[in-house]
């Protein structure tokens, strides 16, 4: 290749400028060089994880939202309501509020631009009926999300809807799991496609989606902190003033950004 690229009409011209040949190999080299580290950084094309700004954490994002409800009191137990029947009501209407919102973006979120389900440094596999660990595109991880979460509060046998059908024994359980993906899809959304929603104007939606379906999964311990954690930070600063006596966001927040110096796997 080098020996077409240099080809002269006269050998003596060529061996004549040794240095001048050999300073450009070098650059050739470099340069190559060069590239072959970017793309190493750089797998997606983006930034790595560790160095991007969580625009989604800018006050001027943040204070946005469709309404200043206090969702401390709309997400407690209304007398005389039956626990099981509060928590599928609640559970089907966020499963289909972050479908909806995750469908705004959802054209952006493609296998070239989330090649793996990523929020901040933690990346989650979907495990399959056998419990084999199945690592997939955020895109794919979303699309089983979406369809076991639908297959499941559609079952008359775990989401009963008819007048003296009992819940079954590990419905809580199930309301558990499903809090937990759906916490997944939220939070790829902020990390992965904030900058989209906010091109859409759609960032107030989010931002109050996620307040009230946090401050839901709090008031019956739906989620544990671990898996929540990764998300701390935003959580802090959109809930606080929501919440009752809830805590100022600085000690939470250095706790999420430390444990966010390694990729983790869930």
């Amino acid at each position: 290749m080098f020996g077409e690229h240099y080809s002269l009409p006269s050998e003596q011209v060529l061996l004549s400028q040794p240095p001048k040949t050999g300073l450009r190999c070098k650059m050739v080299l470099q340069a190559v060089s060069k590239v072959l580290r970017k793309s190493k950084a750089k797998p997606n094309g983006k930034k790595p994880a560790a160095e991007e700004k969580k625009a989604y954490l800018d006050p001027e994002h943040t204070k946005s939202r469709i309404t200043d409800f206090e969702f401390k009191e709309l997400v407690v137990l209304p007398r005389e309501i039956d626990l099981n029947e509060w928590l599928a009501s609640n559970t089907t209407t966020f499963f289909h509020h972050i479908n909806l919102q995750y469908s705004t973006i959802s054209e952006f979120c493609t296998g070239e631009t989330c090649q793996t389900m990523a929020v901040c440094n933690t990346q989650y596999y979907w495990y399959d009926e056998r419990g084999k660990k199945v690592k997939c595109t955020a895109p794919q991880y979303v699309d089983f999300v979406m369809s076991s979460v639908q297959k499941l509060v559609t079952d008359e046998d775990v989401f009963p809807t008819k007048y003296g059908r009992e819940f079954p024994s590990s419905f809580e359980s199930l309301v558990k799991k499903i809090c937990k993906y759906l916490f997944h899809v939220l939070g790829h959304i902020y990390w992965a496609h904030f900058k989209e929603t906010l091109a859409l104007e759609l960032h107030g939606h989010l931002n109050t989606l996620y307040v009230h379906f946090i401050l839901f999964t709090r008031e019956f311990n739906l989620l544990d902190p671990k898996e929540t954690a990764v998300m701390d930070d935003l959580s802090e600063v959109l809930c606080s003033n929501a919440a009752a006596g809830g805590a100022t966001g600085d000690g939470a927040s250095g706790g999420a950004q430390g444990a966010q110096n390694h990729v983790k796997e869930r």
